[in-house]
């Protein structure tokens, strides 16, 4: 490996009863000054992953390299990474400044360091006048704010974030996901963060792992996991997606055609993660690129759909509608006046262009949906 990696998984596997695994022969590269997060619903492997790494698990085989050393071995505190946890572990009955001295004075650094050092981390998560306070005297974001200085405090090469925000309401927790990412671009510190929270992950990440099942379904740039979902599991976890199942009846080079069910007709897809001619396949499709009442001949799909639903947001009116089955398609509509008509009831065409379209692995029997 390259001085461009960080951290290096190399098949590594983790197992806590010795017969299934949580994590499946992972192999992962971390680069130097990235903002990687872990993604997936609980349970996927991606916490369990941050454990081994961090040193609070040992893996059940393979090794994990920290600056190209194996650390398997390494105990936790001499691993030299910053740590930030959902429930701050600050120390309540240390002031502020006494929480971000505390890793310094554990690594011995002279009391004129120490003071520049906390004095400048406070200034960076932008509380530089609550150093004489105590973690119980501030409100939840300032005492997530603590932890991440504290994390950063002794400026070690990596930091890991493990669901840092999931305790906060809605609004701090959207600045908070910015203040973090501000932080990282302005230190070009590497960040592995843990969330099962897709708009967090797709807002401050360099790089997302979609973890399911203990293995890595899909490792790419937010715009492209949200555009180029490569199977039916990251286009449904990554934003609104609409879904169609359907057959290939014929495949031409990167597109094919696919017979819906429930009477949709056929439609042109890219074929992406298909099967031969007959086999099963789930359309992915994402709500804002569905195009209401199209005019004749402008795209190449166009179906009938009953609308059931209206919902004003603003911007735009989130239209729920049956098509080819499924009760559930979504096309959001700019908020404009053309489709100030529009009702429950009404039967309207639908379009979209084919590359809009992928054809992805059909959902298994009993699995998600």
């Amino acid at each position: 490996m390259t001085a461009d990696h960080i951290v290096r998984f190399e098949n590594v596997q983790k197992s806590y009863d010795g017969e299934s695994l949580v994590v499946k022969n992972l192999n992962l590269n971390v680069e130097r000054g990235e903002f990687l997060t872990m993604l997936g619903p609980s349970g996927s492997g991606k916490t369990t992953c941050l454990m081994m790494l961090a040193g609070f698990e040992p893996a059940t085989h393979g090794e994990i390299f920290l600056n190209e050393q194996p650390i398997n071995n390494v105990p936790p505190h001499k691993r030299g990474i910053g740590m930030v946890f959902q429930n701050y572990a600050l120390f309540p009955h240390m002031t502020v400044a006494e929480n971000l001295a505390f890793p310094l004075e554990v690594r011995k650094l002279p009391k004129a360091d120490v003071e520049a050092k906390v004095k400048r981390a406070l200034e960076m998560v932008q509380l530089p006048e609550f150093g004489g306070r105590r973690p119980a005297q501030l409100s939840g974001g300032q005492q997530q704010r603590v932890a991440v200085a504290r994390a950063l405090v002794f400026e070690p090469d990596l930091v890991l974030m493990d669901e840092p925000l999931g305790a906060l309401d809605k609004n701090l927790r959207e600045e908070m996901q910015y203040e973090i990412k501000h932080i990282h671009d302005n230190l070009g510190v590497s960040v592995v963060y843990v969330t099962h929270d897709q708009s967090e992950a797709l807002t401050m990440s360099n790089r997302v792992a979609v973890f399911d099942d203990g293995v890595i379904q899909q490792l790419a740039a937010p715009d492209v996991l949200y555009e180029e979902p490569v199977n039916a599991f990251v286009a449904y976890f990554i934003g609104e997606n609409n879904r169609l199942l359907g057959t290939v009846r014929e495949v031409t080079g990167d597109y094919c055609m696919v017979e819906l069910d429930g009477g949709g007709g056929v439609v042109k897809a890219l074929a992406i993660n298909i099967g031969g001619v007959g086999s099963r396949t789930t359309l992915s499709l994402r709500p804002e690129r569905v195009v209401l009442s199209p005019a004749e001949g402008a795209v190449p799909n166009v179906l009938t759909g009953t609308v059931k639903e209206l919902i004003y947001l603003g911007d735009h009116i989130r239209t729920r509608m049956t098509v080819s089955g499924n009760d559930e398609f979504i096309v959001k509509v700019p908020n404009a006046h053309g489709h100030a008509s529009l009702k429950a009831g009404d039967t309207v065409q639908l379009g979209w262009v084919a590359e809009d379209s992928r054809a992805l692995d059909a959902p298994q029997d009993g699995g998600p949906a």
